[in-house]
């Protein structure tokens, strides 16, 4: 039982500080990691791949909360932009919800492995990948001035911007990821936010998302309220460290390192849904 109640501070801590760190809730670790100690391993007692999925859109509740509220001290959350945001994302991620009772272990390891690669490869070219002025439109463009002084452009056209987190709150429902692996660079390649403000927006979305999944996975039956516990304790402190740490370290840094471990992970969850 000691064991059980460290593994899982552990798992729900360092989540919610790299997920705070880079603007991606900390979902596309809980979730890989409670399958694997609870399904493979049969570590984590009782766990599903529909119950690991709704457990961490529980947890992220939280961690979005923490962090959003840490952001907004700092004025890194664009509210205006992010409410557009929710009115695609809050119904996809109801749908993605319900939608994954039909995963089978084999689906959801290929499936999920393929999306940790194509997340880990985003995140590897993001920088090279220049900002689409397409759709940087004038009537919807807002200015941002950062702590060095240096100015962004950027907008939201409310279309766009509903047909995309459309398609990201079903997957955020589907997987329990929170959304912020694919909003983050969504609103820094298409959107054009500014780094920073992306960040802090991101776990705002990921906050309300994580509400309206958790609802689907809570009717089903998807949620193990004895581990959700902990890891909600360990990861609201871990939230909270992982804000100040966003101020204090490069976030290239600990970008590296997640999407070396989300490789990893992926080739390994496509290779176990194969043999």
């Amino acid at each position: 039982m000691l064991l059980t109640i460290l593994l899982l501070i552990i798992i729900g801590g360092l989540s919610a500080i790299i997920g705070s760190i880079v603007g991606i809730g900390g979902g596309i670790i809980i979730v890989p990691t409670l399958v694997y100690l609870g399904v493979d391993h049969s570590i984590l007692h009782g766990i599903t791949t529909q119950i690991a999925i709704g457990t961490s859109s529980v947890i992220l509740i939280v961690t979005g909360l923490s962090s959003s509220l840490g952001y907004l001290k700092t004025k890194q959350v664009d509210i205006k932009n992010g409410s557009i945001f929710l009115f695609g994302l809050l119904p996809g991620s109801l749908i993605g919800s319900f939608l994954s009772q039909y995963l089978t272990l084999k689906s959801f390891n290929l499936y999920f492995g393929i999306f940790m690669i194509f997340v880990a490869i985003l995140l590897m070219v993001r920088h090279k990948i220049k900002p689409f002025k397409i759709f940087n439109k004038p009537k919807y463009e807002k200015t941002y001035i950062d702590a060095e002084g240096k100015t962004y452009h950027y907008s939201v056209p409310p279309l766009v911007a509903f047909v995309a987190t459309l398609l990201i709150g079903i997957l955020t429902g589907l997987f329990g990821i929170g959304g912020g692996a694919l909003m983050t660079p969504l609103m820094l390649i298409v959107f054009r936010f500014p780094p920073h403000v992306a960040v802090g927006t991101s776990m705002m979305m990921i906050f309300f998302s994580s509400v309206m999944s958790s609802i689907g996975h809570i009717i089903q039956g998807h949620v193990a309220w004895d581990y959700s516990i902990v890891l909600i304790i360990s990861s609201y402190i871990g939230a909270k460290i992982g804000v100040k740490v966003n101020h204090s370290i490069k976030s290239d840094t600990v970008v590296m390192l997640l999407r070396t471990v989300m490789l990893l992970i992926g080739a390994y969850l496509i290779i176990k849904s194969i043999i």
